[in-house]
């Protein structure tokens, strides 16, 4: 018992021994922890810094000498040095009662070299490149920025370019960044195929996507350049395509690129489910808002019973009811659409419901993104400005303004709560673009002023200093022709949408037996009456010269002036060309002209459906020599008449006549001549009234005082050729009339072929939408035409059809 006392005291007494130890270590835990929570230091040492100041290190840390901190305040401290981006690695100690900071410093960028590239110049690839000179180096900038050189590389079709990097130590904490590029072959894209369209052909819906296949041109366009997402963009064209078209169930199943590496090229599969075609059943406008009746709305709507179904004309309805109720006073009115799908006769009928909607206002617009536009050139094209009711069918019409200026590679619209319960903050994100062009190009043109070879230079920025504002100049000209002009345009003169400018141009030209030349200005403004109609004025003020350039040589025996030609009886041009050039030169035009444009055209580079109008009304006599009342127009429509076949219908017609009111009459120059927007195949100023008796063919018409045109065609691409090419062809008929003269009499000389006698011509033509702008080739042969018409079956030049 004793034996097991004294063991019993034994473990006590080391129990409590190790009680007093534990308990020790427990204080001092606590007493340490105690330190570390507010620990104070005399002084901050900074070591390891070569280029950054200490003191500037010191402010950075934020811990001052003699004041309590903590391990929080040193992680913090930790946190702010390597923002800096100065350091590639931080540790801060406490050393007795100083505080040492080691840091270690990037080395710093000397210079930036790129070798091996050739198709992206090294200006191009710097701008993309986060790591520039005398900024700070580190190995993830590093990394990023060859993915974004390669990445820029595929964006230019050529996915397999390989980019290796090389860091060159120039001691001293600089260093040279070299990067090696292989830029590898081109990658093409040698096919798009569809998968489940049943009712357009894979080459008509090639034709509605932006990608194309590679081709012959394609260097040109860079259409065919494989992009996921450019392809997002394609579902996107395909979605509005069908949707317009009756499809309304048409979904993309899915967009898949395959790559085959032994031909570096791509074959693009869409899978489709066209689901079926409907029509619109009954149309109908309801509303639940007190004091605004349907039935007053229903001259708002754009969907008709009867046709096929299309999203845009419901969205272009639902913003007519919008701004009519608004307008009406019902700034909240909100304007829902619900179809009801009938799938026995494929029909979907619509109701537009009216209901008062959230009374929520506009508290601010932000803009993100834009560097270079200024912000009230994004702001003036919204309807609706801060403070003002939300309406989403004005945004959506904004969104597709700004789309429109080209200004920018992508516009986001979306809504952030605001401030207060019924406020919402309109954020637009948007990505910028290139706006200006350099451009030099050449062609050829069988009739015009301009007829043969010609060049022509122009530079252009049309979101001039990022005010909105265009600004071109362009000169060019052919062997016998000389062009210069200077533009410029404020689309929103005074705050208001209305467009002004002005132009000044100087134009020669040499014929075979005269040559011109026009030195004037013009100044201009436009308004918008709706959205397809818009009234220009204009002041125009030209001066005119003439003079000679080829003289006669009435029998081959010697050559004469101008004036000896017409003493000595010789009459190789026209005795009025002949007096307007020795007695009407120079002469000033001062006049003052208004213009009505009406236009709805899905697309001016390749219009498929829409018209495009234009009525002018030019006065003569404000100053200046001429005298004369001018009224002339055009109106153009198209129409697609098979989707499947890509057919597309066109009619045109116009006229124009001018009627003097001064002693002298009309000059030569001031009458209407023939060209190939009249009618086709007939030389320029070919046909009309003309002096019988002089003898040079190229200079006896005269122009007539009126004229009527009109013109069918169809046109239809060639399906043999890629779609990347833009080759479309088309077959036409034309028929016009130039007739009627006022020149006044002079002895001897009579005016002939001043009878309303009809011409016409049917022919082929070929449209290429050249990356150098649309070009046309027509081939044309007059069915009617008079003896003393001048021929011209073959046609090239610019194809300015409006």
């Amino acid at each position: 018992m004793k034996a097991v006392s004294s063991f019993m005291s034994a473990v006590s007494a080391v129990a409590l021994s190790a009680g007093l130890v534990v308990s020790g270590a427990t204080a001092l835990q606590f007493a340490t922890a105690s330190v570390a929570e507010a620990a104070v230091v005399s002084s901050i040492e900074v070591r390891g810094n070569r280029r950054v100041d200490a003191e500037t290190i010191r402010s950075n840390v934020g811990i001052r000498p003699g004041q309590n901190f903590g391990a929080g305040d040193i992680d913090e401290a930790v946190k702010r040095l390597f923002s800096t981006g100065l350091f590639s690695d931080v540790r801060i100690n406490q050393v007795g009662s100083t505080l040492v900071v080691s840091v270690e410093e990037y080395a710093i960028v000397n210079q930036v070299l790129f070798q091996g590239n050739k198709k992206i110049k090294d200006a191009d690839l710097v701008r993309q490149i986060q790591l520039q000179p005398r900024n700070s180096f580190s190995d993830s900038l590093l990394a990023a920025d060859v993915e974004t050189i390669r990445q820029a590389y595929a964006r230019i079709g050529r996915d397999d370019a390989t980019v290796s990097s090389q860091v060159s130590d120039l001691g001293d904490g600089r260093v040279n960044v070299i990067f090696d590029i292989q830029e590898g072959d081109r990658t093409k894209i040698a096919d798009i195929a569809f998968e489940g369209n049943d009712a357009y052909s894979d080459s008509r819906l090639r034709d509605v996507i932006a990608t194309k296949r590679s081709g012959l041109l394609s260097f040109l366009s860079r259409n065919d350049i494989y992009d996921e997402d450019r392809l997002r963009a394609d579902e996107e064209l395909l979605r509005r395509f069908y949707y317009n078209r009756g499809y309304a169930d048409f979904r993309v199943i899915s967009s898949n690129a395959e790559f085959d590496d032994a031909k570096n090229s791509y074959r693009v599969v869409f899978t489709v489910d066209e689901g079926q075609r409907y029509r619109f059943g009954s149309i109908d406008v309801e509303s639940t808002v007190a004091g605004l009746d349907g039935e007053t709305l229903k001259g708002s709507i754009k969907t008709k019973e009867g046709n096929h179904y299309s999203a845009k004309a419901v969205e272009d309805t639902l913003v007519a009811l919008n701004e009519q109720a608004a307008g009406l006073g019902y700034a909240f009115a909100q304007v829902t659409p619900r179809g009801d799908r009938n799938f026995e006769n494929q029909t979907i009928s619509v109701v537009y419901s009216i209901d008062q909607g959230p009374r929520a206002y506009i508290e601010r617009i932000e803009i993100r993104g834009n560097a270079r536009t200024r912000d009230y050139v994004i702001r003036r094209e919204f309807d609706i400005s801060e403070g003002d009711a939300f309406n989403q069918a004005l945004i959506q019409r904004a969104k597709r303004r700004l789309e429109r200026l080209d200004y920018f590679e992508t516009v986001n619209i979306a809504t952030a709560p605001g401030s207060e319960a019924d406020q919402v903050v309109l954020v637009i994100d948007v990505v910028e673009k290139s706006t200006g062009e350099l451009s030099i190009g050449g062609g050829y043109s069988t009739g015009g002023q301009n007829k043969g070879f010609s060049v022509e230079g122009s530079i252009a920025e049309r979101n001039f200093l990022g005010r909105g504002q265009a600004i071109r100049f362009s000169a060019g000209g052919g062997k016998d022709s000389r062009n210069y002009q200077l533009s410029f345009t404020e689309p929103y003169f005074l705050g208001r949408r209305i467009s002004a400018g002005f132009d000044i141009y100087r134009n020669t030209a040499e014929y075979d037996d005269y040559k011109t030349e026009l030195t004037g200005g013009t100044v201009r403004f436009g308004l918008p009456i709706t959205q397809a109609l818009t009234a220009q004025v204009a002041y125009n003020l030209t001066q005119e010269k003439y003079e000679y350039t080829d003289y006669c040589d009435e029998n081959g025996d010697g050559i004469l002036t101008g004036t000896e030609c017409r003493s000595s009886g010789s009459v190789r041009i026209s005795r009025y060309l002949q007096h307007a050039i020795e007695e009407q030169s120079p002469w000033v035009k001062s006049s003052v002209s208004g213009t009505l444009l009406y236009n709805t055209i899905d697309d001016m580079k390749n219009p498929r459906s829409g018209i495009y109008a234009n009525l002018t009304l030019e006065t003569a006599g404000l100053g200046g020599d001429a005298q004369w009342v001018k009224l002339s127009g055009r109106g153009t429509y198209y129409k697609t008449l098979s989707d499947e076949m890509d057919l597309v219908g066109m009619l045109s017609a116009g006229g124009g006549h001018i009627e003097s009111f001064g002693s002298e009459g009309l000059r030569v120059f001031d009458h209407f001549q023939s060209n190939d927007r009249i009618i086709r195949g007939f030389k320029h100023n070919g046909i009309g009234p003309f002096d019988s008796a002089a003898t040079g063919r190229e200079s006896r018409h005269l122009g007539g005082t009126t004229y009527f045109h009109g013109s069918a065609e169809v046109q239809f691409p060639f399906p043999v050729l890629s779609e990347g090419i833009g080759l479309r062809g088309a077959v036409f008929a034309d028929a016009a009339t130039l007739y009627g003269s006022d020149l006044k009499g002079i002895p001897g000389v009579t005016i002939d072929g001043t009878g309303m006698e009809w011409r016409a011509s049917v022919g082929a033509s070929i449209i290429w939408a050249s990356p150098f702008g649309p070009l046309r080739v027509d081939y044309a042969v007059p069915v009617a035409k008079e003896d003393s018409d001048r021929v011209q079956n073959f046609n090239f030049g610019v194809s300015t059809r409006f």
